[in-house]
């Protein structure tokens, strides 16, 4: 059957896929030059967006993905789309929007923790902020072995916000749900939106979250533990401390944590760089490697990003990320990653190792 409004046809019963990402995606504008951005004369175009930035790091990593979105039935909307589906992620579930556009945003190169990063954005009344249960394809949505989530999507409209309640509820099928907390304090204004957010978080499966969005959101000031007792119910908490490393909880609270230390990297730009350990962690998950490579292929999948400008990156071949992340401990704790790591010739494992 032919869903209106979709591009191509989707049909009532698609494929299963390993993950499936449903959420917002824009297009890019990158300064061609540093400075503000009144002052850069010019602007090289891209994508983003949390959940397809995941997905196409999935697909370029040997998983089957899709990407279940709404975008304007316009120019911009035509290159997000052929864009992502470029990674080989299956976007026939995205719907085009006549009468709302696709969202676009400016950037500078910065780190987002610092005032000298800029971001304007233009999405208030995108065609993603449209998402409702009746104006997505729900099959698709259901598709996965995992269904991917994101904070933002919460932030983006009421309906948005009652899709995505309406998807962690649980219920017979439901796949395993992975949410990324992705507090935007731009989009998530006031008490409702972190309260949102933990409601949210609590209902999934794996979260993901940030040590110091956390403590920005909840006021969770207390590490990691911390944040664990704010949400005990989610099997799979992983908490990211930035280049520090990350910890992850399973089961019950009484069982303790996994922590990995992060590997040096020399960054290039932190955009992009926490949907790709999202990446790396649910790939390894679907593999069912064990918890402590889980967090390494998080934080190999995290410096591929870190060390390029854009949001996306090439990831380490399958067998280069299994070397790494088999590395013993203390070789682990010596691992430095800088530019174009990725694409060296596999030999250069050892090179990487600092002593």
């Amino acid at each position: 059957m032919t869903v209106t409004g979709a591009t191509p046809d989707v049909v009532d019963h698609p494929a299963v896929v390993d993950v499936v990402a449903l959420g917002e995606s824009m297009v890019t504008f990158l300064p061609s030059t540093p400075g503000r951005l009144a002052d850069v004369p010019s602007f090289d175009r891209g994508i983003g967006g949390a959940e397809s930035n995941l997905a196409c790091v999935l697909a370029a990593a040997g998983h089957t993905t899709r990407w279940v979105s709404r975008v304007g039935a316009d120019p911009f909307g035509d290159h997000l789309v052929a864009a992502i589906a470029g990674y080989g992620v299956d976007t026939r579930a995205v719907r085009r929007d006549p009468a709302r556009p696709t969202g676009i945003y400016f950037r500078t190169a910065g780190d987002r923790a610092t005032d000298a990063h800029e971001v304007a954005y233009y999405r208030a009344g995108s065609a993603a902020s449209a998402m409702s249960t009746s104006t997505v394809d729900l099959a698709a949505v259901r598709s996965g072995r995992v269904l991917h989530l994101s904070g933002i999507t919460a932030a983006l409209s009421a309906d948005c916000r009652d899709l995505l309640r309406a998807l962690l509820t649980p219920a017979p099928g439901r796949p395993l749900i992975s949410f990324d907390v992705n507090h935007r304090p731009a989009l998530q204004r006031g008490t409702e939106g972190p309260a949102t957010l933990l409601e949210l978080a609590r209902r999934a499966d794996i979260v993901f979250v940030g040590l110091d969005e956390a403590e920005a959101a909840w006021g969770a000031t207390g590490g990691p533990d911390h944040i664990r007792a704010l949400l005990p119910e989610p099997g799979v908490l992983v908490v990211k401390d930035g280049g520090a490393g990350a910890t992850a909880y399973l089961g019950s609270t009484a069982t303790p944590p996994v922590r990995v230390p992060a590997p040096r990297v020399d960054v290039v730009a932190a955009t992009g760089a926490g949907d790709a350990f999202a990446a790396g962690f649910l790939s390894a998950t679907l593999r069912g490697l064990s918890v402590r490579d889980r967090l390494r292929h998080g934080h190999l999948m995290a410096a591929a990003a870190l060390t390029v400008p854009g949001d996306l990156a090439t990831p380490p071949s399958r067998a280069r990320a299994d070397r790494l992340a088999a590395l013993g401990d203390e070789a682990w704790g010596t691992l430095r990653l800088g530019p174009g790591w990725t694409h060296a010739d596999e030999r250069a494992d050892e090179e990487v190792r600092t002593p």
